[in-house]
């Protein structure tokens, strides 16, 4: 009898088959809510996508229903997105990779795709996290793991964009970055549409520092929501957090404008106080007291803060920053502190910086 495996893959050899043999093929590694959204709006744009899953039985799930119900449930995927388990069958063909994974499983699946890339290919990173080991940003692992025949061909994408509200077209507004403008250009044609618009930008850097450290500021704002704490507090607390990423970003080499625009301010505002954020909705089950161990069983998707959240610790202290938010999140989620005398006694210690400057500048 033929393994599932097997029959799945022939399925999808079979379907491939009937594809239009000239369509250019993008390979997108990594099937969350994310992934799933980037595949869907791919096809839509022409291109033939090679869907890679973890999972088999999610294989299985989205060939037989159109349909990702773990990840992104109500979006049906075009006839053009073939699912696979194989990463030999995903990387077959493709023309550029997409790359969707979670940082903590980032380095494990580079490593399963070594042995069939035959050819430096452009590749996307558009995960928001850091590497807790190695304090590696995602573009850093990506380049300590593939060829250096790869290295220029990396480009990343961040920004506020919620996968649920990209699928239903409304209008998105996002940060393609690349070292080599030439690469941001090409992605930037792939993924254009009159809803979904990514601007370009050189600081690679400050993008993913952006996308991660937010998450990490959202957890917060998830727990003084579920403290019912005041739209004040949150104000508040929202400038101090862009203080911190831009202190970072500064002290790291990375440009502070970047902080202020899409992949900044803007992500911030989105994974802050939107209703479907996942970082903060942990951060408001944390504050009515479930444990964090349960809630990520519970979930299948990663809330990036959560595993981010040591990480930028560490990156502040070796380049010597202030970042008492961040430590603050680490307190609560790993030494069991309580969340409301811990964010009431962190804020009562804060003075926003812009404050400071203001107040120095007019004495002088």
């Amino acid at each position: 009898m033929m393994e599932k495996q097997e029959l799945q893959d022939n399925a999808i050899a079979e379907d491939s088959e009937d594809l239009n043999a000239d369509t250019e093929v993008v390979a997108v590694v990594g099937a969350g809510a994310w992934g799933t959204v980037l595949s869907w709006l791919l096809a839509e744009q022409g291109y033939r996508v090679n869907l890679w899953c973890y999972e088999p039985d999610l294989v299985m799930a989205i060939r037989n229903s159109r349909e990702n119900l773990g990840y992104l449930p109500g979006v049906l995927l075009p006839r053009n997105v073939l699912a696979t388990s194989s990463m030999e069958i995903a990387l077959e063909d493709a023309n550029a990779i997409v790359f969707a994974v979670p940082s903590h499983a980032a380095r494990s699946v580079l490593t399963q795709m070594l042995e069939f890339l035959t050819e430096p290919l452009p590749i996307l990173s558009v995960s928001k996290g850091i590497e807790t080991d190695t304090l590696m940003l995602m573009t850093e692992i990506i380049m300590d793991v593939l060829p250096a025949s790869m290295h220029d061909h990396i480009a990343v994408l961040s920004g506020p964009s919620f996968a649920q509200e990209v699928r239903r077209r409304q209008p998105t507004h996002v940060v393609l970055a690349s070292d080599h403008p030439d690469m941001a250009a090409e992605w930037q044609k792939k993924l254009m549409t009159h809803f979904f618009r990514p601007v370009l930008s050189t600081d690679v850097l400050g993008v993913q520092l952006g996308g991660a450290v937010k998450n990490i500021i959202s957890l917060g704002t998830g727990m003084l929501d579920g403290l019912e704490l005041g739209e004040n507090t949150k104000a508040a607390f929202l400038t101090h957090g862009m203080d911190e990423i831009i202190r970072l970003g500064e002290a790291m080499g990375a440009d502070p404008k970047t902080f202020t625009g899409l992949a900044g301010l803007g992500d911030l505002i989105l994974t802050g106080t939107g209703s479907i954020s996942r970082n903060r909705d942990i951060g408001v089950r944390l504050s009515r007291g479930r444990s964090l161990e349960k809630l990520m069983e519970e979930r299948m998707s990663v809330a990036e803060g959560v595993n981010t959240a040591k990480a930028v610790a560490e990156l502040a202290k070796r380049h010597s920053v202030e970042m008492p938010i961040v430590a603050a999140m680490n307190t609560i989620m790993y030494e069991d502190a309580d969340p409301r005398s811990t964010l009431l006694s962190m804020l009562e210690r804060l003075i926003p910086d812009h404050v400071e400057t203001a107040t120095a500048n007019h004495a002088s």
